[in-house]
């Protein structure tokens, strides 16, 4: 099946979605794909870039003021999306094998992982599609007329999405904005396309009208950036760097002051107890933070265990790291996958050598892995300062920092180390104690506290607070992002 996968992408050609009708870009130009294990190309992209950015937001736009998505009923739309997830379902082999072909991912964490929460989140829109509603506040009955408000679709989308979970983030946030009546423009990440340009395939066969859902590949610095900069465009949902982040948001304050939903970076604090389960968090600090080979923005990097549990904790995360097994994504039994490139991987390397240089001990791993492939051996450091690089930086790497503290200390101590961050996306914590538990769930900086373990949700609102961005995406709060609410005063 992986032949006959890199035969169809090898032979696809290069184009852009847009008004229901897959075209070359404007400039011609194409953009290579490669496969993180072996570092060569497995397929060509169109590179879009402004004038395909324009094309793509007339054609929402058009869908939106004169086509019937936003016209029709809800329950027709909801419909349109289970048809979508069903379509979906049935090609779940060729998706997961697709993402671990293209991101690098571990196909037995996309099949359990990345698939069903996508889906889950795309069945979860579509019932929400019928359930969004307006308000009647009470009015004593003696007084005339109706106050009420409508909750409306608010437009044109643009959904620019990372290569990090490439297939979940255009899923979540293209069923967000279509089960609310809103028309869509992506803009997926250059570095890992392909799940997306099925799901464009996808839309279209099941019979989403033309011109909801447009699909522009190409460079961020370019088609996303027009698309950030669009006058057409009415919300950008984007998930990626606290850096590009900033620069939406100038956009839209330069332009038409569209709605922004950011989702960014995160450098996740985790906090064990010595009265926790400390072999289960051991095992599951590991699996998170090699889970996509570290490049997964809510992973917990930097560790803070109790002092009395300090060596047991380390020892058991030590064991952990041992037995995984690093390979191509698409290898069935490898546990951890290449990273995306070779830029990213020495990134991650001029980091923790900056650390190692400063102080910090490396005990495991940290380095690049010789041979073909974009391969990193999973880290693990101590005696990092607060404000080393390696303390501070989102690395998006296999790699984290362990550091003890005294049994004694308050909540509020522990909860001013985890805190010690520009960023505030997740924090996860291991304690059996409930006091302990409630005391620093409402101390901790985080738009999302994880407590004993647990994967993710598609209905759970998740976003972060500082750097990390604000908005939420997933359940009811995340699809009233794409919608305005207009309020009526109605006398007789």
């Amino acid at each position: 099946m992986l032949q006959h996968l890199r035969r169809q992408l090898r032979d696809r050609p290069p184009a852009v979605l847009i008004d229901g009708r897959w075209q070359p870009c404007a400039s011609g130009k194409t953009l290579p794909v490669d496969d993180p294990a072996t570092g060569e190309p497995i397929a060509a992209i169109a590179a879009g870039d402004g004038a395909d950015i324009d094309l793509a937001v007339v054609a929402a736009r058009r869908a939106f003021r004169e086509g019937p998505w936003p016209r029709m009923p809800a329950w027709q739309r909801a419909a349109l999306l289970q048809a979508l997830a069903d379509a979906i379902e049935a090609r779940r082999e060729t998706f997961a094998l697709l993402e671990s072909l293209d991101a690098g991912h571990c196909i037995a964490s996309v099949r359990d992982g990345d698939l069903p929460l996508g889906l889950r989140a795309l069945r979860d829109c579509a019932g929400w599609a019928t359930k969004l509603s307006g308000e009647v506040p009470m009015r004593p009955a003696t007084q005339p007329g109706m106050d009420y408000f409508l909750r409306e679709p608010i437009g044109v989308a643009g959904l620019i999405t990372p290569w990090n979970a490439p297939f979940l983030m255009v899923l979540q946030k293209l069923a967000a904005a279509l089960a609310t009546g809103c028309t869509a423009v992506v803009k997926p990440a250059e570095l890992a396309p392909l799940s997306a340009l099925l799901i464009g395939d996808l839309c279209r066969q099941v019979g989403i009208p033309d011109g909801v859902v447009n699909i522009v590949t190409g460079a961020g610095a370019s088609a996303g950036q027009a698309l950030a900069d669009h006058a057409g465009v009415d919300i950008i949902s984007f998930t990626g760097s606290t850096a590009v982040g900033k620069s939406i948001m100038a956009a839209s304050a330069r332009g038409n002051l569209k709605r922004v939903v950011l989702e960014l970076g995160g450098k996740s604090p985790v906090v064990v107890f010595a009265d926790a389960d400390l072999d289960r968090a051991a095992r599951a600090i590991v699996g998170e933070i090699t889970f996509k080979c570290g490049q997964y923005c809510a992973a917990g990097s930097r560790v803070f265990v109790q002092r009395s549990a300090y060596e047991a904790l380390l020892q058991g995360m030590l064991a952990a790291m041992d037995g995984l097994r690093i390979g191509p994504g698409y290898e069935e039994g490898s546990q951890v996958g290449p990273m995306i490139s070779a830029a990213q991987r020495r990134r991650a390397e001029d980091i923790i050598g900056h650390s190692v240089a400063a102080g910090a001990r490396l005990l495991r791993g940290g380095h690049a892995r010789p041979g073909s492939g974009y391969f990193f051996e999973p880290a693990i450091l101590v005696d990092a300062a607060a404000d080393m690089r390696v303390s501070q930086e989102e690395i998006f790497a296999p790699a984290l920092t362990v550091t003890p503290f005294d049994d004694d200390a308050s909540p509020a101590a522990v909860a001013a180390l985890a805190n010690d961050s520009r960023y505030g996306l997740s924090a996860k914590l291991w304690a059996r104690d409930i006091g302990t538990v409630h005391a620093l769930v409402g101390l901790l900086e985080s738009g999302q506290v994880i407590v004993n373990g647990g994967g993710g949700s598609a209905t759970l609102p998740f976003g972060g607070v500082k750097q990390s961005g604000y908005g939420r995406e997933n359940g009811r709060i995340g699809l009233e992002h794409f919608t305005e609410v207009k309020a009526v005063r109605l006398g007789y």
